[in-house]
């Protein structure tokens, strides 16, 4: 059988052409021959405007995977019936955005490889592809209620978006500029300019060129809906929200540890990068606050800098949270009804907050209080799966943390009128705490709770230290509260409060039992080693961290705070279980080596600090 020549293909293409052949066996003869090489000549047919008005629809999946097609999609996009061929788009966005997904989740490795390669077009480029191709068919669309059919799109490109594509958000943003109608000067040249550059490059794609574009076959003319145009900007400006919430989600921006490094210098770790730096001197950190300038520019663009503060705080104060505002209704009479997403509200507050302080920018911020506003927000979006809504929304989290960060550090703590409960909101930062993947969210979560405690009044400092100290099942965050107690201690010292029950035996009296609680049933425990490790394996970082705080106040400096018979009564219930349990746990592992390899071997090589610690503790 002779080999088929690009010529001939092309041959074959250019005389099948209708009306030598019907529309569906043209199509075939497409498909069977459809190679890169035969791609300028299609693009050449495809100026025939009635042929690309009558097949286009269909050649959007037959050529989306082609490596260098976007000039044939153009041409469809651009002379193409628009109607049909905007929902064969989504129906092949959506399609290729659901096959990749399937792929990352269930492919080995080795098909993940494989499904990467070759010579089909990567799903990212796909999507920039399809979202220029959208551009341009929303712009010829004639017809009275263009909300609708926005509607579908936007709901469909947030679903296929992937946040951590750096070109996804470019597309994005620009499709959304678009659909607008707003134009922005070009670009500053900056060293992470590249992404923006494709931005541009996508623009001119869905610049949308009237002169060549076919008019919409089926234009309805006369008057539209005079709801339309308020429905239309809400449906941007909630689309741009989820998009906002999804970048955020998919893009460590490190915005607590940053505003924490920006506002407290004098906390830095000398000789370690900071998260400000990296943020300047790494190409892709750079890349990322990008975006995100341009995402909240976006913001504006669609009119949500307009929105009043008490707009704002309506939707933050939600509840339930609003997760997928674009799945529901529209009312052309009410079209605020459609509401924002929580999470992406507050990444764009919180936005706005952080570029006040770190880049001087200039953004009207909501009058909002950490109570009640900002307790009620974290309370609502943690909900009643707070470890879940943390892992699913870390980015939200981090929006939600830096909010509260900006909020002290400008002493709005209490609105006109607001009754605080600060055990309540101290109780969903430690959370934020405890369940955050990024150890400098984690750590940025633990210094905002400090100083919500410090703010409390005395009364309720006390409280919730005995509450942790007593109650809580982590103990990183028993921890936390021996520092906590450590630093009270300190402050009212500094202050010469001495009306502070901190600064006087009453607060050790209040804690002394939380701190150092009767644990002489270890002695009871005689030589059972393995009991023993158990209860030290779970309990030493506590521990080791209630060693030291007894070290500070037994101290010279501090020993008259402690009340009377305390230090003896320590050194019974405390000191000396702890010290016959290291004994018998040394002995144990002098014996049987095994100990150091089992979970408790990290536990077997703290005794020695322990010991030393509690030495170092002048009871008499």
């Amino acid at each position: 059988m002779a080999t088929t020549t690009t010529e001939d293909a092309v041959k074959r293409l250019q005389d099948s052409k209708p009306p030598a052949t019907d529309a569906a066996t043209y199509l075939t003869i497409i498909e069977m021959s459809l190679t890169p090489e035969l791609l300028p000549t299609l693009r050449d047919i495809l100026d025939d405007v009635a042929l690309t008005s009558e097949i286009g629809w269909d050649l959007v999946e037959m050529l989306i995977a082609v490596p260098g097609s976007e000039a044939c999609l153009e041409r469809v996009a651009h002379l193409g019936n628009p109607r049909e061929v905007i929902l064969k788009v989504l129906e092949v966005m959506e399609k290729s955005a659901t096959e990749a997904e399937a792929e990352e989740e269930g492919a080995t490795e080795g098909e993940q490889k494989k499904s990467d390669g070759g010579d089909k077009v990567p799903v990212t480029q796909q999507f920039v592809t399809l979202c220029g191709m959208l551009a341009v068919l929303h712009s010829r669309l004639k017809v009275k209620g263009p909300s609708r059919f926005l509607h579908t799109t936007l709901e469909t490109v947030y679903r296929s978006y992937d946040g951590g594509q750096p070109e996804a958000t470019a597309a994005v943003i620009a499709l959304t500029r678009s659909l607008s109608g707003q134009k922005r000067p070009p670009l500053p040249t900056r060293k992470s300019s590249a992404v923006l550059q494709h931005l541009e490059r996508t623009s001119s794609f869905q610049a949308g060129d009237a002169s060549r574009s076919a008019p919409d076959p089926e234009g309805s003319v006369g008057d539209g809906d005079a709801g339309e145009p308020a429905l239309v900007q809400r449906l941007l400006q909630v689309f741009v929200t989820c998009v906002l919430e999804a970048f955020v989600n998919a893009n460590a921006l490190e915005w607590p540890a940053r505003l924490l490094e920006y506002t407290y210098p004098e906390k830095i770790v000398l000789g370690r990068m900071t998260q400000m730096q990296a943020f300047k001197d790494v190409d892709d950190l750079q890349a990322r606050d990008s975006l995100i300038g341009q995402l909240v520019s976006l913001a504006g663009d669609v009119g949500l800098s307009k929105l009043s503060s008490d707009t704002i705080k309506e939707a933050l104060a939600a509840s339930p949270v609003c997760t997928d505002p674009l799945s529901g209704e529209l009312d052309s009479e009410q079209p605020e009804a459609l509401g924002f997403s929580t999470g992406g509200l507050a990444a764009l507050v919180a936005y706005r907050m952080f570029a006040t302080d770190l880049f001087d920018a200039q953004y009207s911020i909501p009058d909002l209080h950490i109570f009640p506003h900002h307790h009620t927000l974290l309370q609502n979006f943690l909900g009643d799966s707070p470890q879940d809504q943390i892992a699913s929304n870390p980015g939200s989290v981090e929006a939600l943390l830096v909010m509260g960060i900006w909020l002290h550090t400008q002493s709005r703590l209490l609105a006109p009128g607001a009754k605080p409960d600060f055990m309540a909101y101290h109780h969903l930062l430690t959370l934020l705490g405890v369940f955050h993947a990024n150890p400098r969210v984690r750590q940025s979560a633990i210094t905002l709770a400090g100083l919500v405690l410090h703010a409390a009044p005395e009364e309720e400092r006390l409280s919730i230290l005995e509450d942790l100290l007593e109650n809580c099942m982590f103990a990183s965050l028993q921890s936390c509260a021996v520092s906590w107690a450590k630093d009270e201690i300190i402050a009212a010292r500094k202050e010469e409060a001495s009306s502070s029950k901190f600064a006087s035996a009453e607060g050790l009296e209040r804690l002394q039992y939380a701190l150092f609680p009767d644990l002489t049933y270890l002695q009871d425990e005689a030589q059972d080693a393995p009991a023993l490790l158990e209860f030290w394996a779970q309990a030493w970082p506590f521990q080791l961290q209630v060693a030291n705080f007894a070290v500070f106040v037994f101290g010279e400096r501090y020993r008259d705070m402690a009340p009377a018979g305390m230090a003896a009564a320590v050194e019974h219930r405390y000191v000396e279980p702890l010290l016959h349990m290291a004994g018998v746990l040394r002995e144990a592992g002098a014996q049987d080596k095994s100990l150091e390899e089992t979970a408790g071997g990290q536990a077997m090589g703290t005794l020695d600090i322990l010991t030393d610690t509690l030495g170092r503790v002048a009871l008499q």
